[in-house]
């Protein structure tokens, strides 16, 4: 029997592979047959997929619509993202016909406390992160026994040894986009339609909160316009494990 085929289930209960075992099976497997390993693995009540909208998120999410449009889909609204992106998040879920997108904020008592005066993304970026992305990520998945992201390897930095499943504290993290190149996801883009974020044709090539992005000059890395000028170059919610 093919390894992805395999039997995930052990007895009346879900027993959940190791992160290794899995890693090893779908290492040169698609993305769809990622997605479909990790539904099978533990069920749609207990996976989600973690989406920021952003300029490649819709190939992402086309895929796992094709596999099942109801997998939960949480959404971190910051309070810092741009108007376009929430429009962009609304396009999508209506052109994809996604069921379950879960929008999640920070805690008002977080926002309160640490950044009353809504400046802290200048002082101290990683708290900003921490009280807007990471610890509401963390309450979101709570429920979830595995989650999926969009992450590449030919995005660079500590992304670009990544596995295609990942050992995430108390949950399994599958990264289906691991293998994927950018001329892929454009073909994805292409075949299916799929309508670009409205900031792509204004210069920025990666978005996230407002006051943490610019654009990217054509001869730049598509993430350079992230937290400019600072030696930050990740969120925290994939350098963080989930617990």
């Amino acid at each position: 029997m093919n390894a992805l085929a395999q039997p995930l289930l052990s007895g009346p209960a879900r027993v959940l592979p190791p992160a290794e075992e899995l890693d090893r099976a779908l290492r040169h497997a698609t993305p769809e047959q990622v997605i479909a390993t990790a539904l099978k693995a533990v069920g749609r009540e207990r996976l989600a997929l973690v989406s920021s909208f952003g300029t490649e998120s819709a190939a992402l999410l086309k895929v796992m619509a094709a596999v099942d449009p109801a997998i939960p889909v949480i959404f971190l609204d910051t309070g810092w993202l741009f108007e376009e992106t929430l429009t962009y998040r609304d396009t999508l879920i209506a052109t994809l016909g996604l069921r379950d997108v879960r929008s999640v904020k920070p805690s008002e008592e977080a926002l309160s406390r640490e950044d009353p005066d809504r400046d802290l993304w200048f002082s101290d970026p990683d708290a900003c992160c921490r009280i807007r992305k990471v610890e509401p990520l963390q309450r979101a998945l709570a429920p979830f026994t595995a989650w999926i992201n969009g992450r590449k390897r030919f995005q660079g930095g500590l992304r670009a040894a990544m596995s295609v499943v990942e050992d995430d504290g108390v949950r399994l993290k599958f990264n289906p986009f691991a293998n994927v190149s950018r001329e892929q996801i454009e073909a994805i883009f292409k075949a299916a339609n799929l309508p670009p974020h409205p900031l792509v044709s204004k210069g920025y090539l990666s978005v996230g909160c407002m006051p943490c992005t610019s654009r990217t000059s054509p001869d730049e890395d598509a993430r350079a316009g992230r937290w400019r000028g600072r030696p930050k170059t990740e969120c925290g919610i994939h350098t963080t494990k989930t617990s």
